[in-house]
């Protein structure tokens, strides 16, 4: 995710995002306007990470490091 494009009070990266889904959900909806943002499928890829497909239409996971990423 290019910082370039985050707004200048934002206070918070996905990357430092908690590696739990609740936190996940809570800074997805937070950058959504406060329109709530929920899970509606994961499941494990080929290379073993769990992928959460997001209703904000994108898909997340947890890089090496334990850090989320957008697929």
């Amino acid at each position: 995710m290019s910082q370039a494009f985050v707004r200048e009070n934002d206070g918070q990266w996905l990357n430092d995002v908690a590696p739990t889904l609740n936190a996940l959900i809570v800074y997805l909806t937070r950058e959504n306007n406060g329109i709530r943002v929920y899970e509606k499928k994961n499941y494990t890829d080929a290379k073993g990470r769990q992928i959460h497909e997001m209703s904000n239409g994108q898909s997340y996971a947890k890089d090496n490091d334990g850090k989320w990423e957008i697929l």
